[in-house]
């Protein structure tokens, strides 16, 4: 699903990543944990195609058997639309849109046309208990029902991937477990791999495994104990 070998990079002469290697099976949930200014951001940044190794021709990137480095921007562009969802500890849902069209940006960009866009959105947010918010604005929202919003513009491609960086850090302490939980529901309903950035010692802990980053590089591999 993925693999990262030697991953490396540079911010002027500060270097983030040192070397990092890591596998991840399809259907996984792993969370990455460490103090800040580990290099967790930049490592999800990365393996999420928004950035990329300072190292490429001495670095692989491997997710879904594609090299995604190698790919044009056009190509990645359109890999990342396709194979991969994004949830940020913001939700950054756009304001003037409800939340049914905010989630069906992402199909738009993809083109797929706008009945069935909105179809699929629906069946989303049914599925996160937002079935009475379709035309409700961001600001007409709750912290935890933006988040769900969020989550299900994250899946309106169907990809196989989500990456979630400090995706609760936002949200009070009943709106994170429910969205932690979240997590596992649609890992099982959909079979989406999740790879989740977090502070929080509860989703970490939740995890099918934990990956300790410590100065730029991956320090330990922990199996905790699943659902």
């Amino acid at each position: 699903m993925i693999k990262a070998s030697n991953i490396e990079k540079y911010y002027g002469e500060l270097q983030v990543l040192k070397g990092v290697h890591l596998h991840i099976k399809k259907g996984e949930v792993v969370s990455i944990v460490g103090a800040s200014g580990a290099g967790k951001t930049t490592l999800l940044q990365i393996l999420g195609t928004l950035d990329s190794p300072s190292n490429k021709n001495d670095s692989e990137l491997m997710i879904n058997a594609i090299e995604v480095t190698k790919l044009s921007e056009k190509d990645l562009a359109k890999f990342r639309n396709e194979h991969i969802g994004f949830i940020f500890q913001f939700h950054q849902l756009l304001p003037e849109f409800t939340a049914l069209e905010n989630v069906c940006i992402p199909a738009y960009i993809k083109k797929t046309a706008r009945k069935e866009a909105e179809i699929r959105a629906k069946e989303l947010l049914d599925f996160l208990g937002l079935k009475n918010r379709y035309h409700h604005k961001p600001n007409e929202l709750s912290g935890g029902e933006q988040q769900r919003v969020a989550v299900a513009r994250a899946l309106i491609n169907n990809p196989s991937i989500i990456f979630a960086d400090e995706p609760s850090g936002n949200l009070d302490s009943e709106s994170a477990d429910n969205l932690h939980q979240l997590f596992f529901e649609l890992r099982d309903k959909f079979g989406q791999t999740f790879v989740i950035v977090t502070h929080n010692d509860q989703l970490a802990d939740l995890a099918d495994r934990k990956l300790v980053m410590v100065d730029g590089l991956i320090t330990s591999i922990e199996k905790t104990v699943t659902q």
